[in-house]
């Protein structure tokens, strides 16, 4: 098969996916992002990566930008399967996240490949993100401008075979027409790598993780909480994860940050010698981490799910989440995980302690063993994946949301472990 991935930051949530494909003898894989980010990312074996430089517009209207930046960048990418078209080659599948424009114009460049959205999430003005936080209230045109925003989404799917969500809670964002033309299918999590400690530790670690300290993910709320589960937990030590950039809440004003923000509110209330922030940290220091974990602490706005909160259970960590949609489709309350109040730093505190007090071996395990049955890459995602594609191929119609019966559509595909047998696949020139 030829197969083309599109994605700005490439490989994002295609890793495994174009990992597998790549290593099987025949197929020729291609990957287009946007070539200051795939160049961080490293290569994938037997991927041609292609990039493109993305124009730098300034946009008079900014309640009409989001539209005109998708389009701009949909031109761009246009522009490049242009090229690979001249040069013969005519891809059976385009995978392609719906953000950002790259796939508003793919289907006109192949018109007889099947397009395969990744399907992440859609802007509402109630029920989602939106609203939720009375701290951050949005204004009457940003909740106006939430439809200049789906704009491109609308035209992509629009121009798509399929979709794939990787949660129910996000599937149902879409209007039900649109979701009902997707799978629900999440990327995986690699449960084999991601184990639990054959150690118990016996320190009292407090966790918490984001890619970015800021709102969207509860940092805010978290750092008002750790002036009473110090109180609590006078012994406990409390390690801090993510980088200082903004990736989804309220821009802030040129060199200020939410960690500096929050460290200022917090002043004098806060023990930081028993306070750690580490940064970015390397993915298997990361790992570490959540294996020595107490009690891994994540919060969020009804929004997209983290990898981070599955990781953290298939780790065996005794989750204290937040009780919004996201979090409540992975964890129930009691059995494994504990749930809380996203907007109470004392209810978070006394959940820590909790966790820290109980024995919860049991629960660990339930955490665990939820992550194995529902998002193993290897067992259940990878083949629901593979399965939807062949599905796509045969022009048989998946079956929308069936995210507990991923399974059914795995098809007749064998799932190779990841990475091996790489070959490389047959050059194919670049993009200016």
């Amino acid at each position: 098969m030829k197969l083309l991935f599109v994605h700005q930051n490439f490989p994002g949530q295609y890793r495994h996916l174009a990992a597998h494909y790549a290593a099987q003898k025949g197929n020729l894989v291609v990957g287009i992002g946007e070539k200051a980010n795939v160049l961080r990312q490293g290569r994938i074996p037997g991927v041609q990566l292609l990039g493109y430089t993305r124009t730098e517009r300034q946009h008079e209207d900014r309640f009409s930008a989001p539209a005109l930046k998708a389009i701009e960048r949909g031109k761009q990418v246009a522009g490049g399967a242009l090229q690979l078209k001249r040069q013969g080659f005519y891809p059976d599948v385009i995978f392609a996240h719906i953000g950002w424009g790259e796939a508003l114009f793919l289907k006109d460049v192949f018109p007889k490949a099947r397009v395969l959205l990744y399907c992440e999430f859609f802007y509402r003005a109630r029920g989602g993100d939106m609203g939720f936080d009375p701290e951050f209230p949005a204004s009457a045109e940003k909740i106006l401008r939430l439809r200049v925003m789906n704009a491109p989404l609308l035209m992509s799917l629009d121009a798509s075979d399929w979709g794939m969500a990787p949660t129910r809670w996000q599937q149902r964002q879409f209007s039900p027409g649109h979701a009902a033309r997707m799978s629900v299918i999440h990327d995986g999590i690699d449960t084999d790598l991601v184990v639990p400690s054959k150690e118990v530790s016996k320190d009292e670690l407090v966790t918490y993780v984001a890619r970015n300290l800021e709102p969207y993910r509860g940092f805010h709320i978290f750092m008002r909480a750790i002036p009473e589960i110090q109180k609590r937990r006078p012994n406990a030590k409390i390690v801090i994860v993510g980088g200082d950039e903004v990736s989804y809440s309220p821009r802030l004003p040129p060199g200020e940050t939410y960690r500096q923000r929050m460290l200022r509110e917090m002043d004098g209330r806060i023990d930081l010698s028993r306070v750690q922030f580490t940064g970015k940290i390397p993915y298997p220091q990361y790992l570490a981490l959540l294996r020595k974990s107490s009690a891994h602490v994540y919060l969020t706005y009804p929004f997209v799910l983290s990898w981070s909160l599955l990781e953290a259970m298939a780790a065996g960590c005794l989750v204290v989440g937040s009780r919004t949609p996201p979090v409540e489709e992975a964890i129930r309350d009691g059995e494994n995980g504990l749930l809380v109040d996203f907007f109470s730093p004392e209810a978070i505190a006394a959940r820590v302690d909790e966790a820290i007090r109980m024995d919860s071996t049991l629960m660990r395990q339930r955490a665990r063993a939820t992550v194995i049955e529902r998002y193993d890459l290897k067992r259940v995602c990878l083949p629901a994946q593979l399965g939807l594609v062949s599905r796509l191929l045969k022009n048989q119609r998946p079956d929308a949301g069936a995210a507990a019966d991923v399974q059914h559509l795995a098809g007749d595909e064998a799932v190779l472990p990841v990475g091996e047998e790489q070959h490389r696949a047959r050059h194919v020139g670049g993009l200016a």
